[in-house]
């Protein structure tokens, strides 16, 4: 008998669970989760950019990551690269509308970001990591409820 197969809404849609080990969102989660991709997508809101400018925007990103991201964003459909046969050459980069879809998204990440960087920086000045790095084994917790029942 054949395997059913992942689940389907009513309307024959999959449905994804992104905390099954094997669903294929978590590739989507990894592309849109990192910082210089957040910046980017929101750079690019405003219209299609050049390369250069789209550096100047996003201070810190070096050449190299930015041109990955960019490279990434294209190929996961959320960027387009647009090629002017000019003299030099002329290279703009724009949002799709897949990617658009997703700037609000980032864009209220990176605004909690923003509004909450003070109260981060505050917990994480004052945090000791637990004894033993954290990693808690059955002889150290059976330990603690022995002294503290003791």
């Amino acid at each position: 008998m054949p395997s059913p197969g992942p689940p389907r809404t009513p309307a024959g849609d999959v449905v994804y669970n992104a905390f099954s080990a094997a669903c294929p969102t978590r590739e989507i989660l990894t592309v849109i989760s990192g910082k210089w991709v957040t910046l980017t997508l929101i750079a690019l809101a405003g219209g299609a950019v050049r390369y250069g400018q789209l550096a100047n925007r996003i201070g810190g990103v070096s050449h190299k990551m930015l041109t990955q991201t960019l490279r990434t964003l294209e190929a996961h459909g959320l960027v387009e690269r647009t090629v002017t046969p000019t003299i030099p050459v002329t290279v703009d980069y724009s949002l799709t509308e897949l990617g658009a879809s997703l700037v609000p998204v980032v864009q209220a990440i990176k605004t909690w970001a923003e509004t909450n960087v003070h109260r981060v920086r505050a917990v994480k000045s004052t945090y000791e990591p637990p004894p033993g790095g954290g990693a808690e084994t059955a002889e150290l917790v059976s330990a603690r409820l022995t002294a503290a029942h003791g």
